[in-house]
């Protein structure tokens, strides 16, 4: 029997479905605490996989655009399982947390104008502002790490607080200066590091371990190649065609479907990197959604298991709930079909990158050609989260405008929320839940003024 038939006959499916939407469920504190999950149980427990190769399939993702850890979850799920392991391996790692942000979203939607609820929300903007700025601090101690890459950032924050231009010029424009300074200046992309490396030591043989040959699905073939591109082309043109038939190109559900499909190219560097992008365009372009409600989005997916790009699932929800379309007469199935199209076209493309296009990324990993630009576009996203940091703070602090006192009570929680989270290192989770807390009894309508 051949190591290939061995890995299929050693993991059972079942078994490592069970695992995977358990995960889908515990999978709080995003990317970092995901992976760590991920090597525990499968490196350190189950010994599914060996530590180098866990870490080499890491590798692979941290390469590609999207979420980086439903993007492993697919990886390892397709390694396992064939295309079909991967496939469920990615969705179920993402579907609790849809049907869990359908909820939150209806219940926001529904009730998030009334006392308590506003009042909730007033605290968790303040965690949502320290966390943002935490994301920026957090990557810019691994992205910038010399003066060509300060300029980048310095340079794309200039351009999109001070000139407002579109997100993708600003990656574009920082992959091309990132291509050019690999070609001229290569020293500067010498520093080496890996934040995801670990010390286990794996003691005892994986079933998939540094020596297991790869599986024959996991080669390069033409056919299967061209086979994959075509059913990939119809998951997409299929769903778009019937939108389209239905509501019209210029019809909300089309318009989500083509904006989150552009967004989920643009997502390297993780959640926080495409989130000015949804910001930018969602609410100040479409104008589906205000600041305030884009600012409660993302307390509910910081809040949800699942990656934090899900973000789309509420934006999507609320975009479409306020639109008077045909769905049986109810608000609730038109946010619901709003949030399923935006996390489809959002997730689609991970899927492909890792079923279609794993074989070829594998080839590029440390290459210069390739990790050069991916390395500026960090920098150039260090720029962009720092704006959106800016964004939100302003909002928060003054949410009268600048002629205005500002809210001294939402400076003190978010200054509370940062302290927590830098020196004593709390968890985002207990973080806004202790912010959420202060605002229910300090806010403007909160328990101690009510």
């Amino acid at each position: 029997m051949d190591s290939s038939n061995q890995t299929q006959v050693q993991i059972p499916l079942r078994e490592a479905l069970a695992y995977w939407l358990k995960l889908g469920f515990i999978s709080f504190g995003g990317p970092t605490a995901q992976i760590a999950m991920m090597h525990d149980e499968l490196v350190e427990k189950k010994r599914w996989i060996s530590e180098r190769r866990f870490l080499h399939a890491l590798n692979y993702c941290m390469l590609l655009p999207g979420p980086e850890a439903q993007q492993l979850a697919t990886y390892l799920g397709w390694l396992m399982h064939r295309t079909w392991g991967g496939i469920l391996a990615g969705t179920l790692f993402i579907l609790p947390s849809l049907i869990i942000l359908i909820a939150l979203s209806w219940i926001y939607i529904a009730y998030g104008q009334t006392p308590v609820i506003s009042a909730l929300f007033f605290g968790i903007k303040s965690a949502v502002t320290a966390v943002v700025i935490m994301a920026v601090i957090r990557i810019a101690k691994k992205s910038v790490y010399n003066r060509q890459l300060i300029l980048v950032a310095i340079t794309s924050f200039v351009a999109i607080f001070a000139f407002n231009l579109p997100f993708p010029l600003i990656i574009l424009s920082a992959g091309l200066y990132g291509y050019y300074l690999g070609k001229h200046q290569p020293i500067l992309f010498s520093k080496s590091s890996n934040d995801h490396k670990t010390t286990a030591s794996n003691a005892g043989s994986a079933i998939i371990g540094d020596h297991t040959p790869l599986p024959a699905h996991a080669g390069f073939s033409k056919i299967k190649l061209i086979r994959q591109l075509g059913a990939a082309s119809l998951l997409w043109l299929i769903p778009i065609f019937i939108l389209h038939a239905l509501f019209g190109w210029g019809g909300l559900y089309t318009q989500l479907a083509w904006f989150f499909t552009k967004a989920a190219l643009l997502t390297f560097g993780g959640a926080y990197a495409v989130l000015p992008y949804v910001y930018q365009s969602t609410v100040e372009h479409y104008q589906w959604l205000s600041a305030a409600q884009m600012m409660d989005g993302l307390a509910l997916g910081e809040t949800t298991p699942g990656p934090l790009i899900m973000i789309v699932a509420f934006v999507g929800f609320v975009a479409a709930y306020s639109q008077e379309l045909w769905i049986g007469g109810s608000l609730f199935l038109m946010g619901a079909l709003g949030a399923v199209v935006a996390t489809w076209f959002t997730f689609l493309p991970s899927f492909l990158f890792i079923l279609i296009g794993a074989p070829f990324i594998e080839s590029t990993h440390g290459n210069l050609r390739f990790t050069a630009p991916l390395t500026a576009i960090s920098a150039a996203v260090v720029g962009v989260i720092t704006n959106l940091g800016v964004f939100f703070a302003y909002h928060l602090f003054f949410p009268q405008g600048p002629s205005n006192s500002p809210s001294l009570i939402s400076i003190a929680i978010c200054a509370i929320a940062l302290f927590l989270l830098i020196r004593l290192k709390w968890g985002v989770i207990s973080i806004i839940g202790l912010s959420g807390g202060l605002g229910l009894l300090l806010a403007p309508n909160g328990l101690l003024f009510s």
